[in-house]
């Protein structure tokens, strides 16, 4: 059984003792921490009694739901509860019914028997380290002081917001549905029998995607497969399109903020490249612009902006330091290269609909198969390694060791340490949770980035050796 506490919200397993796994105990006692905060941070005359609610469709939803809904009410909040729903679904809610906040009930990519409280402020938007802090601070102090019966909160429910969200996508003078549906793409969906299997086809139906084949479109929650979108998971959907009967395959996670596409041959697409060709197709739209991505991120993403002539910004990992970043350098789109894309243009938050919507659009006006348009971006491979170390060495030390041996190179520490050499680099970042290295190497061939990552695996068992 396991509860990870963290700044941006509670996750763990279902079940098990209070205090080893999300139990019914720990749900109220975070969802009360939640409240109590947002009470107290929420801007006056701005729905300061109005927490917004989503889920996905996990075993475990429903039941959480009804566990966060009735503890909010407790504390005198109005719950408007958008049920089945998605990550940026609620992101847009928040701010549309003004409220004080939101928490979206999601373990993201997490196997099935895992849940989440992920917390929002008023503005949508994941809240920050500071800020989850003082939520963590509530919960330990159980410094909760509940309504009477005379002030408890009221429980609405409102499933429109689904339609709102997808309208506003279609909305967007970057989304072209009518060059879309000219091209008439056949079109695989696995959704991971969640969220996504209702609304990723509604959007493809709205922007005329003439053949939609739905893989693990059953929103049971019982996951067909692994649900993070690598590619060893991937395997049911790329089967199909094998065939060669349809041009592309849109894959998305359980709480629909990660987008994966696979190419018309089954091939994987990278989730790397999603952010890279959706922020071309802006960056070529908008004749420019800024653009953010995280530190382990794909070197594609600053090869295509600095071509349109825009500037490219590296946040620490995370989507609020992505977004803290984008707002800093005005930039025109961002993410991360989990397949996470975020237009500030729509809402400050990782969307896979209006991923979907944009990478559309520029597959079809751009006339090309799938597999040609990834030929057209400079290619680069990712190693992705970890080194387990004892409890009884200090990983900071570690990682200063080597930000001293690499000197010479340009090295940023905003989130642990990159090294880049050239065209290639490494990021080693620390664990919150466990006594880990995680060490994400790139270059332009697989071979040189398991080199290049080997080689500072080796470096850090040197500095190990000798006891730091």
């Amino acid at each position: 059984m396991t509860l990870i506490k963290s700044i941006s919200g509670i996750r763990g397993t279902i079940g098990g003792p209070v205090g080893q796994g999300l139990t019914p105990l720990d749900v109220v006692r975070y969802a009360a921490a939640y409240g109590t905060w947002a009470l107290s941070q929420s801007p006056q005359n701005a729905g300061r009694g109005l927490i917004v609610l989503g889920r996905d469709a996990r075993l475990s939803g429903e039941m959480v739901s009804r566990l966060v809904s009735a503890t909010l009410q407790g504390l005198g909040l109005d719950v408007v509860d958008l049920g089945l729903s998605t990550t940026p679904t609620v992101e847009m809610a928040v701010p549309a019914k003004k409220a004080a906040g939101g928490i979206i009930l999601t373990a993201s990519h997490n196997p099935k028997q895992w849940n989440a409280l992920k917390l929002l402020n008023h503005a949508g938007e994941f809240i920050s380290e500071e800020e989850g802090q003082q939520v963590l601070a509530l919960a330990e102090s159980e410094a909760f002081d509940f309504a009477p019966v005379g002030k408890l909160g009221q429980y609405s429910l409102d499933t429109s917001f689904i339609n709102k969200h997808l309208k506003a996508i279609l909305a967007l003078p970057l989304v072209d549905a009518d060059a879309i549906r000219a091209r008439n793409f056949r079109v695989v969906v696995d959704a991971v029998n969640s969220s996504g299997g209702v609304v990723v086809p509604q959007l493809l139906e709205m922007l005329g995607v003439g053949i939609i084949e739905k893989l693990h479109c059953e929103p049971t929650g019982d996951f067909a497969h692994n649900p993070e979108p690598l590619p060893e998971n991937l395997r049911d959907i790329a089967k199909v399109l094998e065939k060669g009967s349809f041009d592309l395959g849109i894959v998305v996670d359980p709480d629909v903020d990660r987008l994966a596409l696979v190419c018309e041959n089954g091939e994987m697409f990278g989730e790397e490249y999603t952010l890279v060709a959706v922020a071309d197709y802006v960056l070529r739209q908008r004749g420019g612009g800024n653009t953010v991505s995280n530190l382990s991120s794909t070197r594609a993403l600053r090869d295509v902006t600095e071509r349109a002539g825009g500037q490219y910004s590296a946040a620490a990992v995370g989507e609020v330091n992505v977004v803290k970043m984008m707002k800093q350098t005005n930039a025109v789109i961002g993410g991360e290269g989990n397949g996470g894309i975020i237009l500030p243009e729509l809402h400050y938050g990782r969307d896979a609909l209006v991923g979907i919507a944009l990478f559309l659009t520029h597959l079809a006006k751009s006339g090309l198969t799938m597999t040609r348009l990834r030929a057209s971006y400079p290619s680069y491979h990712i190693s992705k390694n970890k080194i387990e170390l004892t409890p009884d060495i200090n990983t900071d030390h570690v990682l200063a060791r080597m930000e001293q041996k690499y000197a010479k190179q340009p090295v940023n520490t905003i989130d642990g340490v990159k090294i880049e050499f050239d065209k290639e680099w490494v990021h080693l970042r620390k664990s919150n949770t466990e006594p880990i290295i995680r060490i994400y190497a790139e270059s332009d061939s697989n071979a040189t980035a398991e080199h290049l990552a080997q080689k500072i695996i080796a470096d850090i068992k040197e500095i190990i050796a000798v006891k730091v």
